[in-house]
């Protein structure tokens, strides 16, 4: 019996009882820390997956329109929904998104923050805080985890397409100037000089690398093809193209229905189409060898051109008034440079109306024309070409007027009456399509340093402008009084407006903006 208890006392058969028991603590917790944390990585998941989604959502409302920013908000917060379900704290799994948690950016290294609707290109969105409450880590006396948050950066990638790869130096750009966003505001209406022949000045014309070809020919294939190939220009961060053929310009002219290349295509090496605009008004006339058309015809100008000495009106008689007027220039851009009070790039929206539509229709005066068309006073070229669209043939003073109806000078005819017949495929309008009408990108070149081929350039601003006449060498005078009022070398435009989403298309069909938010982190 004495032996007994001595046995137990020496006996070793349950030790490991009170090993696994004071090591019992310890396991459950090292396993509830690995569960725990599996949820807490989980949970940082559900939160950046959510404000990558609220991000997206932001980015797509930024359209430079008003109320760009409130919109891109209220997307961030309601647009999605999303159930943090690994965070149990409490009945509220919803992740949210406050309004001072999305902040808008100018650029995509956020220095920069927006100022406005119209210079918000990206958002960053930082959801709301959620705490991940631990299920096994409570036996070493861990109950919640720290707070976690995630946030997501996202822009728009936006592109022009369809359009010819064209820009101009912010006319309206200083010097000294640094701000490569810097704004062109320019009225509607306004005449600008688009392309003037010299590249290297701000204010003066270039163009872009859309990634198709080399050489004169694929510059003329982009300036004239009713789809333009080559890639779609983007919105924020353009690449420039240096070069210039005056050549070129003769692809611009067969929006005008002037083919004198002797091609039957604009130009044909790659089969491409280049058909005239529906509306080719202009003060151009052409030798005509094929009766009522003008087929690759030389174009020169009526023999009484328009030609204003001074800036300023013509006589309201109707003395100085042109056999054949297309739209005018403005009055400051109508006379040679050097004339008193003209102007340079820009110009102000004032030209001739009343001289327009004496020639044109007939009207004696401004009361006439503005009761009989029902046009403003102050209406513009576009205005004016969209009228005329509506209203091919009028009746004035007994006579049929309008872009139906042909004009025949001297045996010559203006081919703006009798437009693409001959050119097979080459249907006025090409699918409907406004071809005097394009976007062109505005930069600011000092402050870009632009010098040749320049890559990733901001963008400060997209312009719809309106073809206003042919590139045509345009002279007056004779000897030492001899003036150039327009070079061949250049394109002159009217300005329509701001390019927007849609802009210029639906029914004109030509100008495409693609918007596609994306994330940047």
């Amino acid at each position: 019996m004495r032996r007994a208890p001595q046995k137990l006392w020496k006996s070793e058969s349950g030790s490991v009882a009170p090993i696994v028991a004071i090591s019992l603590f310890a396991l459950i917790g090292a396993a509830g820390i690995g569960f725990d944390y599996s949820r807490l990585v989980g949970l940082h998941t559900e939160l950046q997956d959510a404000a990558d989604h609220a991000a997206l959502a932001a980015a797509g409302q930024l359209d430079g329109k008003t109320n760009a920013r409130s919109r891109a908000i209220s997307a961030a917060q309601s647009l999605i929904t999303n159930l943090a379900l690994f965070a149990n704290d409490g009945a509220n799994r919803n992740v949210s998104v406050a309004s001072g948690n999305v902040v808008f950016y100018q650029d995509k290294a956020k220095t920069t923050l927006s100022t406005s609707d119209a210079n918000a290109y990206f958002v960053q969105v930082t959801v709301d805080t959620k705490q991940a409450r631990y299920a096994l880590t409570p036996v070493v006396a861990a109950f919640t985890s720290a707070s976690i948050n995630a946030k997501a950066f996202a822009g728009v990638a936006s592109g022009i397409c369809k359009v010819p790869p064209v820009m101009i130096c912010n006319p309206s750009e200083g010097a000294t100037n640094t701000d490569y966003l810097a704004d062109f505001n320019v009225a509607t209406g306004t005449g600008l000089k688009l392309v003037t022949g010299n590249a290297t000045a701000p204010g003066n014309f270039g163009w872009l690398d859309t990634n198709f070809g080399n050489g004169a020919n694929a510059l003329a294939e982009s300036l004239g093809y009713n789809v333009p190939p080559g890639d779609c220009s983007p919105i924020t961060g353009v690449t420039t193209k240096p070069g210039m053929s005056t050549s070129v310009l003769s692809a611009f002219n067969t929006r005008f229905d002037i083919f004198d290349n002797g091609n039957s295509t604009c130009p044909s090496q790659d089969g491409g189409t280049c058909s005239p605009s529906a509306n080719t008004r202009k003060d151009l006339v052409c030798d005509s060898n094929n009766g009522a058309t003008c087929n690759n015809d030389k174009w020169s100008e009526s023999p009484k051109p328009y030609r204003p000495t001074t800036v300023g009106v013509l006589p309201s008689n109707g003395s100085a008034d042109p056999d054949m007027m297309g739209y005018p220039r403005d009055l400051c851009h109508a006379v040679p440079s050097g004339t008193s009070g003209a102007c340079g790039i820009t110009g102000n929206g004032t030209w001739d109306r009343d001289a327009y539509f004496r020639v044109n229709y007939g009207y004696a005066n401004q009361s006439t024309w503005v009761a009989a068309t029902g046009l403003s006073s102050t209406a513009s070229r576009y205005d004016v070409y969209q009228w005329e669209l509506a209203h091919p043939s009028i009746v004035s003073n007994g006579s049929a007027h309008g872009i139906g109806v042909a004009q025949a000078l001297s045996g010559k005819n203006t081919g703006f009456g009798v437009p693409a017949t001959g050119r097979a495929g080459l249907t006025p309008g090409g699918s409907n399509l406004d071809r005097r009408r394009m976007s062109v990108a505005v930069l600011n070149c000092n402050a870009l340093s632009i010098n040749g081929k320049t890559t990733q350039i901001p963008v400060a601003k997209w312009l719809d402008v309106f073809l206003v006449e042919p590139a045509f060498n345009r002279t007056g005078g004779s000897g030492s009084n001899k003036a150039t009022y327009t070079d061949q070398k250049e394109v002159y435009v009217e300005v329509i407006g701001t390019t927007t989403n849609g802009s210029a298309g639906g029914a004109a069909g030509q100008v495409v903006r693609k918007d596609v938010p994306y994330l940047i982190e």
